[in-house]
């Protein structure tokens, strides 16, 4: 039911587009009778079919689920397979229900989310375990990790006040990248979580060959022209909606280590993770300071401003 509020299947894309699900024209139940349950399997078997005719045996299968379902239901189901479901509930809204539900802290529940990636998967724990089903949940080298968002703040001495202890860095306009390497084996992701690893070849091969076995890194990634100034946005973007890898190469700049080696850092001071992550990609940081004066940081603003001008 979680998937469902926040307008997304559990199933991610069932393999039936826009157009299949908005032409369907089925007379509605007269009264209620599906269950969430009912609803989630008939989707996992949309998403599961496969193979020749497999086009016609979705819409079958579609068609006889909205055969069920009341004009309501209708409406809501159609909404949410064509990603259209706006009634509020976002992620934010649904992990506060869930800790209100499972009688947790909210910080624990936002801790597992990010550690799970899925809030289904989260809410589940949450119910049947309770606190310590959650804090269970690890930094796992094969999943990515919901990535940690930024606020705003009026000015930078207002920022500084309030986080105290912190590092303050070059803001790129780059491209989200999340970066799993454990041996010889590596993952990319972006900031939605979708793996891009077989389009951006470059970055595979830049942190293969960083110094160590393992590691988890958080990051942006730009398109660099041969002055090594940035392209504009959009064309590194472009490489992130790509199939196959293109020409344009990719360059990154990480602001994070989340693992190292076997050592999960992701509830360490930002100094020893930024000490870490200095440590193994060297020159791929992000230019920045950490714990400056207010003089210090506004000759980091300064520098980064001054850098954006030049290209």
């Amino acid at each position: 039911m979680v998937s469902f509020l926040i307008g997304t299947p559990r199933q991610g894309r069932i393999g039936a587009g826009w157009r299949t699900v908005v032409d369907l024209s089925v007379p509605p139940a007269a009264t209620a009778g599906l269950t969430v349950a009912e609803v989630d399997a008939a989707l996992a078997e949309v998403a599961a079919t496969a193979g020749k005719g497999s086009a016609q045996r979705r819409v079958d299968l579609l068609t006889a689920l909205f055969g069920r379902a009341t004009e309501a239901e209708q409406d809501f189901l159609r909404r949410l397979l064509t990603g259209e479901l706006r009634q509020g509930a976002l992620e934010g809204v649904m992990l506060d229900a869930i800790a209100s539900a499972a009688d947790v802290p909210g910080e624990t529940v936002r801790r597992a989310f990010m550690l799970s990636g899925r809030l289904p998967e989260t809410a589940v724990a949450a119910l049947d375990g309770g606190a310590a089903a959650l804090e269970a949940f690890r930094l796992d080298g094969r999943r990515p990790l919901r990535p940690m968002l930024a606020s705003p703040a009026e000015s930078l001495d207002e920022a500084l006040s309030e986080l105290g202890s912190c590092v303050v860095e070059h803001k790129l306009d780059g491209a989200r990248i999340q970066v799993h390497r454990s041996g010889d084996e590596v993952h990319v992701y972006t900031r939605t979580l979708r793996e891009i690893t077989k389009t951006v070849p470059e970055l595979v091969e830049l942190v293969r060959g960083l110094p160590c076995t393992s590691l988890v890194l958080d990051g942006e990634t730009l398109a660099l022209t041969d002055e090594g100034r940035p392209r504009p946005f959009q064309e590194t973007m472009s490489r992130f909606g790509a199939q196959d890898e293109r020409e344009l190469l990719l360059h990154p700049y990480f602001f994070d280590c989340l693992h190292l080696d076997g050592k999960d850092l992701l509830d360490e001071p930002l100094r020893d993770r930024l000490a870490a992550l200095r440590q193994v990609a060297g020159e791929h940081v992000i230019p920045g300071v950490l714990d400056p004066s207010p003089e210090e940081a506004a000759e980091v603003v300064t520098a980064a401003l001054a850098a954006a001008t030049r290209a």
